[in-house]
């Protein structure tokens, strides 16, 4: 179902450009301006405008930016920001920008890159409101900005069209079933009963029943007829979650249903035609369950028609962040103190983290810690992060370094007994090589003379070469267990 949504823009700004705002009309959008919070507020309750723009390049400081905050927060609005090249650069207008804003245009620029952006944000609009006739955003949709949450809302929209049955595999706590449901309201079948199923809680001795329903009488208890979980999703979608874990046993049932699209209840002997839409999700790995026979083949060839993927919070990135902060506002309201937000190091310990309950385990995390915090400041002790929040980031010159110092302890493993080898294999001369060996805390030691010095003062510095030598790896790495000495068979032993 394709719904129609108003192309109504609210402009924020101290000084609106005439020039964008008929470019604006032109490309079919009704503009509403503002200059102050209160004019933006009543704007945003009488029209009910789809998308924002704020100008900050204006002239708005960024205490006042702040002071907009509450608007940008507003469902089932996008927000586009104006900023200048100086604007951008600070570290306050940074996390704005990430945390309210689909995009920014810097100026002075090409004023259709603004309509651009604008376009863009109400693209996303219509699509996270396409199947649900208009309305409003909930807490319980959908987050992220980065390359994998989008590629993996594009993917919705594309599946959400058909009837095929649908995969969703992700580590536990991703949100599997958040999908499943998006997917949902945006099919033909929107208007229909979504009815999940845990099937690993479900044992074999009541999946007939639970599944399928049963008869008066089927057995003792069966007071009345009882409809199952799959005849109650007639018209809609049946989320069969976790469906890895399944009991092998049990898998045939579901496979002749899935085959038949006829259910027979249990005590009954009239077969019932059900027409569902079936997604399922899974965290097992069912390619390797299939191998090792845990799970029938034929069917997960029935279930993984169409197939996605979930990322793991912690290759999320800034929507690690952002996901903190809109989980606070929604359950700001749980501690009797005004909550600001969080600490610097409280961000640092976020990113730090390796999050093994995802998303799951984020929203467990700041829940716990709007309502344990004893300031107006969220730190990383209130999260239980505290652990996290020293550990230090890896630079990039720290992971060239360590790259560089692991290919050239390779190298030399290679060829234990021939610098000038390892050296031809590096691509660097016998000289250079030495010289980096001495930089990373590789030493040579050997009886004969080089027939190469270096020729910086630092590689002359530090002995004769030969090639037999030990290398030995400095205390820095925790591995100074005493020199390694290359065996005949070009092994290195302790």
């Amino acid at each position: 179902m394709n719904v129609k949504i108003a192309r109504h823009l609210l402009y924020v700004s101290r000084a609106p450009d005439p020039d964008l705002l008929a470019l604006l009309t032109e490309r079919g959008w009704t503009v509403s301006t503002a200059e102050s919070l209160r004019d933006a507020q009543r704007l945003i309750a009488h029209v009910a405008p789809t998308v924002g723009l704020f100008d900050f390049y204006s002239g708005y400081t960024i205490e006042q930016v702040a002071s907009f905050e509450s608007i940008f927060t507003e469902p089932g609005m996008g927000w586009i920001t104006t900023v200048s090249r100086a604007q951008r650069t600070q570290s306050q207008a940074q996390r704005l920008i990430q945390l309210h804003f689909f995009d920014f245009v810097t100026l002075p620029g090409a004023l259709r890159h603004v309509v651009d952006a604008i376009d863009h944000a109400y693209a996303m609009i219509a699509l996270d409101m396409t199947g649900s006739e208009g309305a409003q955003f909930h807490d319980t949709d959908m987050i992220g900005t980065c390359n994998a949450m989008q590629g993996l809302f594009r993917t919705i929209g594309k599946v959400a069209n058909t009837d095929a049955p649908v995969l969703v595999c992700g580590e536990s706590g991703t949100g599997k079933e958040l999908t499943a449901a998006a997917i949902h309201k945006r099919s033909l079948r929107c208007k229909g009963p979504f009815v999940a199923i845990n099937c690993g809680a479900i044992p074999h001795s009541l999946l007939q029943s639970e599944l399928f329903g049963y008869e008066r009488g089927a057995f003792t208890g069966a007071q009345h007829r009882q409809i199952g979980h799959v005849e109650s999703a007639h018209g809609g979608t049946l989320f069969l979650d976790e469906i890895g874990d399944l009991p092998l046993e049990s898998q045939v049932s579901l496979l002749r249903f899935l085959q038949e699209r006829k259910i027979q209840r249990l005590g009954s002997h009239e077969t019932v035609p059900v027409d569902v839409r079936v997604v399922s999700a899974t965290h097992v790995d069912l390619d390797e369950a299939v191998r090792l026979g845990t799970f029938r083949a034929d069917l997960y060839h029935r279930l993984c028609v169409l197939r996605l993927v979930e990322p793991p919070l912690r290759e999320r990135g800034k929507d690690i962040e952002i996901l903190a902060y809109h989980m606070l506002e929604r359950f700001r309201s749980d501690s009797p103190r005004r909550i600001r937000g969080f600490s610097a190091p409280a961000i640092r310990a976020l990113y730090s983290y390796k999050w093994p309950g995802n998303v799951r385990e984020l929203i467990n995390r700041v829940r716990r810690a709007i309502i344990m915090t004893e300031g107006r400041i969220i730190t990383p002790d209130d999260l239980g992060l505290e652990h996290c929040q020293d550990e230090p980031a890896l630079t990039l010159i720290d992971a060239r370094e360590a790259a560089e110092r692991h290919t050239i302890e390779e190298a030399l493993a290679r060829h234990p007994n021939h610098l000038s080898v390892a050296a031809e294999e590096l691509g660097v001369s016998r000289a250079t090589l030495y010289r980096l060996m001495h930089t990373h805390g590789l030493r040579v030691s050997g009886r004969e003379a080089p027939t190469e010095h270096p020729s910086s003062e630092e590689g002359a510095r530090a002995g004769p070469i030969s090639d037999e030598f030990t290398v030995k790896r400095s205390k820095k790495d925790g591995l100074d267990a005493g020199p390694l000495h290359p065996t005949p068979s070009g092994e290195i032993q302790l």
